[in-house]
This record gives structure tokens, C-alpha cells and sequence, in this order.
């Protein structure tokens, strides 16, 4: 009978697998009726961990593999071997019960059973591989389709520093409703400049101190960002489109805004209504589609945190590079310029429009800026003033692009793009 290890070690696998040769992205294999829906919580938790690593260090076991195939093994054997070699380098497990495990899973599976002493002996010698080869190992390349527009953009030295943060994965980031120096002193983490709190190593989020009260809740501190810069006050008529899982409605909500929550996706809600009661904060929700939805009356300002390609949240998601493709980015980017206009028609003259993409390509930020300017005479941006912005962020049309690679002495930064626009009054 198989144990927790080789259960999880089996659905790992699949997750890389359905990653890899399907291009699917992890988020859509894990929900209720995905890959894990059977498992214990610590094996489906230890299952998605082991999958992750070996999708975020996949250069890195190809380049210790490399030398020790003559040619390349069946796609779901080469995987198998790819996460046994993670597991070993990256997470230190014992080399002898990570080998004896890959044999098993292959020796289980009558297609892939005469591959089983191939397996064993690639990984006896990949498990000679020192730490400190491994460390030196280049990281996980980004597609080309992404590095080449990168390149571009922010030439091949700053690609390389993502790479090197992407590779270095996320911390736990939290926003408190109250005090940060508080929450940072009772959760035993750091309160960062901008006034999220940041914890390192691995937490159980729910045995927290302050989870039941509400006085917190998971967001990285790139996203809780744009919503600081919208500065919401008390008794202001605020939009927060695209709202769902609710880390800025909570946000708005919490600065004592009247707020309307507004996402097209009914089951996305349900999750921002349980974080909501969890907080003890209130929202006016609606599930409808932003670009046809009508309000009313005009909103005093509106934060639209539009779809976007995710390309920077890639450190805590390392699956997206394999399950993105370009062909998505034009059919996006047209999308962010419709839900600009329609935001800009459901705001007051004079109000302010907080446009934000948790994306690294400039056509789904600084350019679709510009180009709103340009379709909207009148409209202007405002660049933050806060005092906890650095200079490296600011950009010439007067937004701030975030980059992973900021904040390294901190743990880095998902990457976003944010804009402050005024409506002519």
C-alpha cells in the first residue's frame, strides 16, 4: 500500500504532467473536482509544493540530467525524472527513498515499467550532484515568446534579474485592516515600507494570530498597492471592477469607502462574500459583466485591476509561462483598452481611476496608458507622490512599474504596472 510520500509524490506528477504536455495551469486542476479532490490536506499540500518547485527549477534538473541520457526518455518519464531530481536538490530529500519511489511509480505503471532501470540509474548519479553545483545552475529560462518581448523592453540583463527572482519564489505577504506594527509584532513577521507584512518560510495561514477576527488577509504587497494609491476615504462611492478574491475591495472597504464589487465570475464572489464576513467588512456586490454593467449614479473613483496576462506573479505561479501562450496577449490588450473606457464612463468628472495589471508587458501597462490619453483629450495621469515609492519604479508616462526583482533585500515583488488617471473635470 502506497504511504503519504508516494501519494503525493504520484500526484505531483500529474500536475506536471497535465502542466507540461497539456499546457494547463495549476489553478485549474486543483479546484473541487481536480487532480487532489481525494487527498489528505497534508498531501495534497505537499503534492502542489513538489509540483511548483520542480516547474519553477525545470532548466535546473534539465541540466543535470542532460549529460546522463543518451536521448530523451518518454515525456512522462522525463518528468518523473525532472521531480525526483528536485526533490533531492532543491528540497534536500534522502537521495535513496526519492530513487526507490521514482523506480515504484514507474514499475506501477505498465507502460512506463521498462523504463524503471533507466530511472534508477540516472537518478544514483544525479544525486552525486553537489549543493553547490546545483546553486550555480542557471534558472528557469522564461518561453521565448515572453524573453523576447521582455528582451525588448528591459534588455537581456533585466530578464536575467527576473529569472534569478523568479527562481527565488514568493514570500507570504499580509495586509492588516488596523495596524501593521502591530500584526507584524503578533504574527512575527516584518512590516515593509508600504505597510503589508511579510513572513518567511512556510506557515499554516489559518493558525495565524488574528485569522478568525479578521485582522488580516493574505495579499502580496505589489497587489495590495494600487488601492493604497487610490487612497479611498471614508463615505467615497468607490468601484473596485474585477473585483474578485477581494484583497483590494477589502482594502477600500477597510479605509471606510462605500464599495461596489463588481466581477463577472459568480463563484470568484462567493469567495471575496466569505472573506468579507471573515473581516467583518461590508461591500455592495455584483456579478455582472464591466464592460455592459451601468451605474446609477457615477462612481467617485474606480479601481480596475483588469485581466492581464500574470506574467508577473510568475514567482508564486511558475506554471503560467508553460500554459500561456502569445496568442493570448492581442485579444487581452484589447480587453484592458474596452474596460478603461467603459470605467472612465462610470466615473464622475473629476474622479480618479486607478488602472493596474499584475502583468511585466508594457502593452498591457505603459502603453495602454498612453494610448488611453490619447483616445480620452482631458485625461490626465498623476504620478504617486507617496513617500515609500523608489525612483527605479516610476515610469515616463507617470505610472510605477513593479518588477520581482525590486526589493531584494526584502524578498522581491510580484510585477505590476499602476496608473493614477484624472477625469477632466
Amino acid at each position: 500500500m502506497a504511504d503519504g510520500n508516494d501519494t503525493a509524490r504520484g500526484a505531483a506528477l500529474a500536475l506536471v504532467n497535465a502542466v507540461l504536455e497539456d499546457h494547463r495551469q495549476i489553478s485549474e486542476l486543483t479546484g473541487e473536482d481536480g487532480l487532489l479532490t481525494d487527498m489528505a490536506p497534508a498531501d495534497r499540500a505537499r503534492a502542489q509544493r513538489l509540483a511548483l518547485s520542480t516547474l519553477r527549477h525545470a532548466g535546473r534538473a534539465d541540466a543535470v540530467l542532460k549529460p546522463l541520457l543518451r536521448k530523451h526518455p518518454p515525456a512522462e518519464v522525463r518528468n518523473l525524472l525532472r521531480l525526483a531530481v528536485v526533490e533531492m536538490m532543491h528540497h534536500g530529500a534522502a537521495p535513496h527513498g526519492v530513487v526507490n519511489a521514482a523506480v515504484a511509480l514507474l514499475r506501477r505503471d505498465r507502460r512506463m515499467q521498462h523504463m524503471a532501470g533507466l530511472a534508477n540509474a540516472v537518478l544514483r548519479k544525479a544525486a552525486e550532484v553537489t549543493p553547490e553545483h546545483w546553486d550555480a545552475l542557471p534558472p528557469q529560462r522564461m518561453p521565448g515568446w515572453l524573453r523576447g518581448r521582455l528582451e525588448s523592453f528591459m534588455g537581456r540583463a533585466g530578464v536575467e534579474a527576473l529569472e534569478a527572482a523568479h527562481a527565488a519564489g514568493a514570500p507570504l505577504d499580509l495586509t492588516p485592516k488596523g495596524d501593521g506594527r502591530a500584526l507584524a509584532d503578533a504574527v512575527g513577521g516584518a512590516l515593509l515600507p508600504t505597510g503589508s507584512v511579510r513572513l518567511a518560510g512556510t506557515v499554516q495561514v489559518s493558525a495565524l494570530p488574528g485569522y478568525d477576527r479578521g485582522d488580516w488577509w493574505v495579499q502580496d504587497a505589489a497587489a495590495a498597492i494600487p488601492a493604497r494609491l487610490l487612497d479611498a476615504r471614508p463615505g467615497e462611492r468607490v468601484l473596485d471592477l474585477c473585483a474578485a478574491p477581494g484583497g483590494k475591495t477589502l482594502q477600500l472597504a477597510a479605509a471606510g469607502a462605500e464599495v461596489t464589487a463588481l466581477d463577472i465570475s459568480p463563484q470568484r464572489l462567493a469567495r471575496l462574500e466569505e472573506n468579507l464576513a471573515r473581516t467583518d467588512l461590508s461591500a455592495r456586490i455584483i456579478a455582472d459583466d464591466a464592460l455592459t454593467w451601468k451605474p446609477d449614479v457615477p462612481f467617485d473613483a474606480i479601481l480596475l485591476d483588469a485581466p492581464c496576462s500574470a506574467t508577473g506573479t510568475i514567482r508564486r505561479h511558475p506554471d503560467l509561462p508553460f500554459a500561456r501562450s502569445a496568442r493570448e496577449i492581442k485579444s487581452l490588450v484589447a480587453l484592458q483598452a474596452r474596460m478603461i473606457d467603459a470605467a472612465l464612463e462610470m466615473l464622475k468628472p473629476g474622479g480618479r481611476l486607478v488602472y493596474c495589471t499584475c502583468s511585466l508587458l508594457p502593452e498591457e501597462g505603459e502603453k495602454q496608458v498612453t494610448d488611453a490619453l490619447i483616445r480620452h483629450p482631458g485625461l490626465r495621469v498623476e504620478p504617486p507622490d507617496a513617500t515609500w515609492i523608489e525612483d527605479a519604479w516610476r515610469t515616463a508616462e507617470g505610472g510605477l512599474r513593479l518588477r520581482p526583482d525590486f526589493w531584494p533585500e526584502h524578498g522581491g515583488m510580484d510585477g505590476f504596472h499602476i496608473a493614477v488617471l484624472r477625469k477632466p473635470a
